[in-house]
């Protein structure tokens, strides 16, 4: 504004120019703005920028002694003899914006000329004072829209957010899984610097960990974080007490006070004890709610203040509840898991003791927990015939049931306890009469087996030979490999078993296994995986038993089998079964 006095003082060849605001510029504080800066205008100037402002009309004033020449009162008769004139700065509504307004020291005429010309001065300054106040409410608009705009973005990231939440956690198969998800989807779009979950078992509070994965989750460096009481201090346990969001405001601070009353509080304490050492400003512990209770609580902290309004109240309580669904399907996951496992686990045999056979099994389950297959072994001692002279003699099974869930590991179980059955009811006779019963029982009873099976008999002969006899119903192919490193495959087999097949006539085969050969019985899980070929893997198999160091134990055998031949990322269970005749 002051340009427009300078302009004033050229225009009119007066010394002093100004711009004063009426009435909020000076109830603000604001001082008229003048020419030269810095100058003081004299004390009668204000009193008639008021009388301009109160009329409405410009004035143009000359004052010799104590009385204007237009006969006006400026209301200060010890004044010295002055000129001025002053013209109202009108706004875009005809409110008063303010006064430009010019002064001499000395008494003067103001010409037609002087008028016009402060008059337009006084427009052009009034134009710009509007300008200057629509751009103050432009920008004002301006940062409101863009505000809006921020926030309307904000809330369409964490539309995205659960969105994305309500996929990802929809097919979780455990709950290092609902871990890892979570802390991949919170980390990207919610930046917390601290991530915990912690859920109730036998009365406490347990944090789930897992392999670093990269995200913030868990206590830091790495170091474990034991379980704690439903009834201590920390907000995540009240939290889960009370069924509602705590939030936690402020870094911890020496004394350990418990929070205060209310669902935000400033706590003494960390959040939960995953936290401490962490210097967070903010932690909100999220209840996880399931259909039978709370099962715990998800907690994220943040370095900065975190402001939790209602709609990022609303966004971390529906990222909980699709949480708490996760959490709950993966205990239900794990306990069936846990019960097939040890289903299966209790179904394999512990291997007798045979002089003249060393006997060694491997059971490796699939990479993925939900895996849970129909994988089996077996090895028991043959009844003896009556009149028979076959005392000694074996039975060896490995087996693989169709499927990957509890239903096989039952079945696997039926399986081989009526193949045992059908050995001992068939006293004399060969595998493949006890795999016929086997088959004519399941058909009987309307069990869905359905699967590949080895099933041999092995059975001491002269001169520390052993005699084996086997019938494969569709299983892979058997191994024997002698003294001497040659290997032989046993590539003979039959259909499958399957409960739709009609039971049909089963051939046996038999082969003479001199001291010192291994015969290796194995399921498809060691030699089959995705993009791969079987029978490459099949071959790579028959090159590494081969080249094993005479004398190698068994165990060890087939460990380096498993790891030379067998998928890096299992998807079926895998056995390995060696039967090795004594060296002479």
């Amino acid at each position: 504004m002051n340009r427009f006095a300078r302009l004033a003082t050229r225009l009119l060849a007066v010394p002093l120019g100004l711009v004063w605001l009426e009435p909020a510029g000076e109830a603000a504080g604001a001082v008229p703005e003048c020419w030269p800066v810095g100058a003081e205008p004299d004390p009668a100037v204000p009193a008639c920028c008021r009388l301009v402002a109160e009329d409405g009309m410009p004035r143009f004033l000359s004052r010799v002694g104590d009385s204007s020449d237009d006969g006006s009162d400026d209301g200060d008769s010890d004044s010295a003899a002055f000129a001025f004139a002053g013209v109202p700065l009108v706004g875009g509504s005809g409110e008063l914006l303010g006064v430009l307004a010019v002064t001499d020291h000395a008494p003067r005429q103001w010409s037609e000329d002087d008028v016009r010309d402060l008059s337009d001065l006084a427009a052009a300054c009034s134009a710009q004072m509007r300008m200057r106040t629509r751009s103050e409410t432009v920008r004002q608009a301006r940062e409101a829209a863009e505000g809006e705009a921020t926030r309307v973005h904000e809330l369409l990231n964490r539309s995205e957010l659960l969105l994305r939440a309500s996929e990802d956690l929809a097919d979780t198969s455990g709950l290092d899984d609902v871990r890892r998800r979570v802390g991949d989807l919170v980390g990207g779009d919610l930046e917390p610097a601290g991530i915990d979950l912690v859920l109730v078992r036998q009365g406490l509070l347990h944090h789930v960990t897992g392999a670093a994965d990269g995200n913030v989750f868990g206590p830091p460096s790495g170091r474990p974080a034991g379980p704690f009481g439903l009834g201590s201090h920390w907000p995540v346990a009240r939290a889960v007490r009370e069924h509602r969001m705590i939030v936690v405001d402020g870094p911890p601070a020496a004394g350990g006070a418990d929070a205060a009353p209310g669902s935000r509080a400033t706590a003494a304490t960390p959040a939960t004890p995953a936290f401490e050492g962490l210097r967070l400003a903010t932690a909100a512990c999220l209840p996880l709610r399931g259909t039978h209770g709370t099962l715990g609580a998800l907690v994220l902290g943040w370095e900065a203040p975190y402001e939790i309004g209602v709609d990022e109240r609303a966004v971390l309580t529906t990222l909980a509840g699709y949480t708490a669904q996760a959490v709950e399907r993966a205990l239900h996951l794990d306990e069936r898991v846990t019960v097939a496992r040890q289903l299966q686990r209790a179904m394999l045999t512990e291997l007798p003791d045979v002089p003249g056979l060393e006997l060694s099994a491997l059971y490796r389950p699939a990479a993925r927990d939900d895996m849970v297959g129909g994988d089996w072994y077996d090895a028991y001692p043959l009844p003896v015939a009556p009149g028979g002279s076959a005392a000694g003699a074996l039975a060896l099974t490995v087996g693989d049931i169709t499927g990957h869930d509890m239903r096989a590991a039952a079945l696997m179980g039926q399986v081989r306890s009526m193949l045992r059955q059908a050995d001992h009811d068939h006293p004399g006779e060969g595998p493949q009469q006890a795999l016929g019963a086997l088959e004519r029982a399941c058909r009987r009873l309307n069990l869905p087996a359905s699967g590949t099976a080895v099933h041999a008999h092995l059975t001491p002969a002269a001169d520390g030979h052993w005699q084996l006899r086997w019938s494969n119903a569709g299983h892979p192919a058997p191994l024997v490999v002698t003294a001497d490193g040659a290997v032989e495959t046993l590539v003979r087999h039959d259909v499958l078993l399957h409960h739709a097949l009609t039971p049909g006539p089963r051939t046996c085969d038999s082969r003479v296994l001199p001291p010192g050969s291994t015969l290796l019985l194995y399921t498809d899980g060691l030699v089959e995986e995705r993009g791969g070929d079987i029978e490459d893997n099949v071959d790579r198999l028959a090159e590494r038993l081969a080249a094993a160091p005479a004398g190698v134990p068994l165990d060890a055998l087939l460990r380096s089998l498993l790891d030379t031949v067998g998928p890096r990322d299992a998807q079926d269970d895998a056995v390995l079964f060696a039967v090795r005749v004594a060296a002479s």
